[in-house]
């Protein structure tokens, strides 16, 4: 994983080109700015490239592409998904802006406001997901029965969206949680030592930069998300908890 700016940059703009179907396009002069500012506020790689996926998958959307994607346009996508993988691991903004940034400037990701997601919007992309994992055969036969029972109970419980309020709602979504833990746990159980070892070193990595800046207890618990997150990368499962 690199760490450098010049490294993350170039990392950046050769993922970029893949997405690009070759298409090279240059991280330099102002793009260069901006993505070393990533690297500065310690945005992991894999983070960068799930954000930069996302831009694609709607770009992809609206039609045949008519001109290569600049690095630029994948800038409020890349941040969104550093603020889940905040989020996620328990990363605090304050651990955040003492990381230094370039020019002196303070990280500013930690006052985003990520657009609350709708609950039926958010159960379609679930389906969509496990349906995709399944059939990428990122998963297993040992998956079959617990991606059935979850793509079951969602598609039933997505029917609903619209008129679920208090009570019933928070119920839904302690359900939606038990599942996500099911989903993760099973996907734990595939990984033999090799692999485990593996994404523990990766987390590790990504964590590198925030350590310093944690409380007691809080590396361990940043840790062992950053693990789950990878977990759910390695077999291209989604979150189903509604954060």
């Amino acid at each position: 994983m690199a760490t450098e700016p010049v490294d993350f940059c170039r990392e950046i703009e050769s993922y970029l080109c893949r997405k690009n179907d070759g298409h090279l396009i240059r991280v330099t002069g102002p793009s260069f700015d901006l993505v070393a500012g990533w690297a500065a506020r310690g945005v992991p790689l894999k983070v960068a490239f799930k954000g930069i996926d996302r831009y694609f998958e709607r770009y992809y959307a609206k039609g045949p592409r008519r001109r290569p994607v600049k690095i630029d346009f994948c800038e409020a996508d890349v941040l969104d998904v550093f603020d889940e993988w905040r989020r996620a691991t328990g990363i605090t903004k304050s651990t955040v802006d003492s990381q230094q940034s370039i020019g002196g400037q303070q990280s500013i990701v930690g006052g985003r406001q990520s657009t609350k997601q709708s609950l039926r919007a958010h159960l379609e992309r679930v389906v969509t997901r496990l349906t995709a994992a399944r059939a990428a055969g990122t998963v297993g036969q040992a998956f079959d029965e617990l991606i059935d029972r979850v793509a079951r109970e969602l598609d039933t419980a997505r029917a609903d969206t619209r008129g679920v309020r208090g009570e019933p709602r928070r119920a839904l979504l302690d359900r939606l949680a038990m599942l996500d833990a099911d989903l993760l746990r099973q996907a734990r159980e595939m990984l033999d030592e090799a692999a485990r070892a593996a994404l523990a070193r990766e987390a590790d990595l990504e964590l590198a930069p925030f350590r310093g800046g944690m409380i007691e207890g809080a590396f361990d618990r940043a840790r062992q998300a950053a693990i789950d997150r990878l977990v759910r990368d390695h077999f291209g499962l989604p979150t189903i908890t509604l954060g």
